[in-house]
């Protein structure tokens, strides 16, 4: 009994030796490795590593299980194309590997620790890069997010949470990571376009325009926010917001008829009709053939002369620009509308009679 008793023990001593042996032999491959970036040093490292895992003990071993980590973070980033064979992809293995390290055991391997985050966390990188290459949009967005669960949140990494997200569809996902971009970063323009955008996509007129009117209060030079922000208050009629900041947009395009008229129009709808005419008149002044600020023109003589028949400076200013924008478009039905009314006003029915009688067939087709 005694025999049986000492050969076991020499078994299992013997055993210990060689996980020990296997463990040092490893250790030294991996720092000569980590001195030189010999892979044929990390491959070695990682041959031993494998061999210290002869038995159950020893898979449960901290300090095997810390040099496993180790070199097969290594692996994973600095194999990038998987040359080197494993049974799992590195960076999985790495995973299980430190998930069995006994909580008690982490602080002493703290900087170890910080050295694999590292290398998984440029290894995940890579393989966002890649997908990316690839327009994998939603691969990439998975490999960022293993990224940031690894601990890693700097703007870079929000930055591409938020670009990848909205290009693998996520559109919540992006908008919630954009949104923590703004809050707790000095965002540039770009980032405020990219959420309204996402805004845009959802049909959410009412955040998007608040992304907007945020984006104005911090850049006050930026065009683009300026031109969107006028754009989407013509869209909701809101001309009691145009005309405070419309004149900043004609500077950069000081010829631009579309937004001189909408100048023109804006005025006009909140009462200010004297400078309506002055945006009116910039336009046809560009573009004489211009329908609606000949029409806009007429209809504002119009409504003078209709209110003082003796204005004879309106009656013929009216007339000019109600034929004007008649004869630019002669079937359009507003022009043909204010000469009717320019034609009973002035007391002409021969002309009120071919104007009616138009309308009369423009209406039947």
């Amino acid at each position: 009994m005694k025999a049986i008793t000492a050969s076991l023990l020499l078994v299992t001593l013997s055993t210990t030796v060689v996980a020990q042996s296997n463990y040092k032999e490893g250790s030294n491959s991996f720092a000569r490795y980590t001195q030189t970036g010999d892979m044929k040093q990390l491959e070695s490292a990682k041959k031993f590593s494998d061999a210290t895992f002869a038995s159950k003990k020893d898979s449960l071993s901290s300090k095997n299980n810390m040099l496993r980590a180790l070199v097969y973070s290594s692996l994973a980033y600095a194999d990038s194309t998987r040359k080197v064979k494993t049974d799992r992809d590195p960076i999985d293995i790495t995973l299980s590997t430190i998930g069995k390290l006994k909580p008690k055991d982490r602080n002493n391997y703290e900087s170890e620790l910080n050295y694999v985050t590292q290398n998984l966390t440029a290894a995940y990188i890579y393989k966002a890069n890649k997908a990316i290459q690839g327009k994998d949009y939603e691969k990439a967005y998975n490999s960022f997010l293993k990224v940031e669960q690894l601990g890693a949140k700097s703007e870079d990494v929000l930055n591409n949470l938020a670009l990848l997200a909205a290009q693998a569809g996520k559109t919540d996902e992006a908008i919630g990571y954009y949104n923590q971009i703004i809050q707790s970063t000095d965002a540039d323009a770009g980032k405020y376009l990219a959420l309204a955008t996402l805004y845009e996509l959802k049909k959410d007129q009412s955040l998007y325009l608040q992304t907007i009117q945020a984006a104005r209060n911090k850049f006050q030079d930026n065009k683009k926010i300026l031109f969107l922000l006028i754009q989407n208050y013509a869209v909701a009629q809101r001309y009691a917001a145009i005309t405070p900041i419309i004149d900043e947009a004609i500077k950069y395009e000081p010829e631009n008829t579309e937004l001189l008229y909408l100048a023109g129009f804006a005025n006009e709808s909140e009462g200010n009709v004297s400078l309506a005419k002055k945006y009116y008149a910039k336009v046809i002044d560009l573009d004489e053939n211009n329908y609606d600020a000949n029409l806009a023109m007429g209809l504002i003589f119009l409504n003078q002369f209709l209110k003082d028949k003796n204005n004879l400076e309106a009656q013929y200013s009216a007339q000019e620009y109600l034929l004007k924008a008649n004869g630019i478009q002669p079937y359009a039905i507003n022009a043909l509308k204010g000469l009717a009314m320019y034609y009973e006003a002035a007391d002409d029915l021969d002309q009120l009679d071919r104007v009616n009688v138009l309308l009369n067939q423009l209406s039947n087709n």
